[in-house]
């Protein structure tokens, strides 16, 4: 699964569990106060089916294999189900309320975490990592992505960040480097669209969540910090504010008007720049097959996101899918063995070859960034620093609600200005974590 319509899962889950302990009987362990650990056995693991699963289930065959042959009188059986936002909630919240339709060992998108532990569904499995192998490996980052409240509900398998697609064609007509600073992105969009009418500077859009926050997290800002135990908006800062006027001012007659761009989603901006209406476009690794697919073909590079500072690179949404041992497993130390074999760095980089996954290990990036020039972009961002989401529930009611879109909207449409709009997100943001 990629990117899109993650925490809709966990907003839906949250309406169906108004509070944490509203699922818990049907997460209870069982008698004696602690999950069976059987040795043998059926493995039960749900993994996801995506796109071009063929090649994902061959890969993971592989892994069966190899986990059985190692393991005598376990089988592995793994079921792919809807990554559909209502499907999985439904298929989730029944796991979560059913212990016995429960998997060990199930996929998951990282946003959705915080739910899912409100909800009573994941098992800690910390101490178990901590003996883990090839952890030092493991980007620090991209492992904080699978923690709540200083405790480790998941195995980090992939992730996919965003990086810069640029026209080369058109750099070059103009004369222009790839840009390595904000100022001369802008610099770009105007000198481009000066030329030809008819092609955006830059694809961005008002329903862009995750297009917008780099220039956030890149002047200081973020959506909220913890305040104790607790989170408190922090849209409305003077940093939030500076970054989050960077990102609307692309929204200009020389970038992307708002009369056009206002409801773009970030797969619609993938749309105008593959159609080859747009010059630039801030988009994820996993948007190459598309642009592939289209007239800007063997016409475009990729470069990290400027940040507003002259070489250095925006801090990207570290989005992805974990791998999680359900609370009420039977096979809680095979769950825990068989995701180490799948995050192992052999799997990682054969989930990339299958399908573009980019790895959490660092050394199966350079590895991977090696084979594929493509891919350093990505690589250099994720080990220039990435950034998440508040790891609490509120975050999927804030998600499901639109608020960071609305006020992005608000700007651009010109029926609020910065400081306007941002304080209302705050104000609804922090509705969301004191009801939570």
């Amino acid at each position: 699964m990629r990117l899109t319509g993650r925490t809709a899962i966990a907003a839906l889950l949250a309406a169906g569990c108004l509070a944490a302990t509203a699922c818990a009987p049907g997460t209870a362990a069982p008698a004696g106060g602690k999950a069976a650990d059987d040795r043998t056995g059926t493995l039960q693991v749900w993994l996801f089916n995506e796109a071009g699963n063929v090649a994902k289930e061959a890969v993971i065959a592989k892994a069966v294999t190899e986990f059985q042959t190692s393991h005598q009188g376990v089988t592995v059986n793994v079921s792919y189900i809807d990554t559909d936002a209502a499907a999985r909630a439904a298929k989730m919240k029944g796991a979560f309320n059913d212990p016995n339709s429960a998997p060990d060992l199930v996929e998951f998108g990282n946003t959705d975490l915080p739910g899912y532990v409100a909800a009573g569904g994941l098992a800690e499995i910390g101490a178990e990592l901590d003996k883990w192998k090839d952890k030092a490996d493991l980007d620090p980052v991209i492992a904080r992505t699978a923690v709540v409240d200083g405790k480790t509900y998941g195995l980090p398998w992939w992730v996919a960040v965003r990086a810069l697609y640029y026209r080369t064609d058109l750099f070059t007509e103009a004369g222009l480097n790839p840009p390595t600073s904000y100022a001369e992105l802008v610099a770009a969009t105007q000198r481009i669209h000066g030329a030809h009418q008819d092609t955006f500077g830059i694809a961005v859009g008002g329903k862009y969540t995750f297009g917008a926050l780099p220039f956030v997290w890149d002047a200081g800002g973020d959506i909220a910090t913890k305040d104790g135990a607790t989170y408190k908006a922090a849209i409305d800062s003077p940093a939030s504010q500076a970054g989050v006027k960077r990102y609307t001012d692309l929204f200009g007659a020389d970038g992307c008007p708002a009369q056009q761009c206002a409801d773009l989603t970030g797969g619609k901006t993938v749309d105008l720049f593959a159609a080859g209406k747009s010059a630039m476009a801030i988009l994820p690794n996993s948007s190459r097959s598309k642009v592939d697919a289209g007239p800007v073909k063997g016409k475009y590079g990729v470069v990290p996101l400027p940040g507003e500072k002259a070489g250095s690179i925006a801090p990207a949404f570290a989005g992805g899918n974990n791998l999680g041992v359900m609370k009420a497993a039977k096979h809680r130390t095979l769950a825990v063995e068989f995701a180490e074999l799948l995050a192992s760095p052999a799997y990682q980089e054969r989930m990339y070859d299958a399908m573009g996954n980019l790895p959490t290990l660092k050394s199966v990036s350079g590895t991977v960034a090696a084979k594929d020039a493509f891919l350093k972009p990505f690589t250099d961002t994720i080990a220039a620093g990435t950034r998440f989401v508040p790891l609490d529930q509120a975050w999927a009611q804030i998600d499901a609600q639109s608020v960071v879109p609305t006020m992005l909207q608000q700007v651009v449409t010109g029926k609020a200005d910065v400081a306007k709009a941002s304080t209302d997100a705050a104000a609804q943001i922090n509705s969301a974590f004191a009801a939570h």
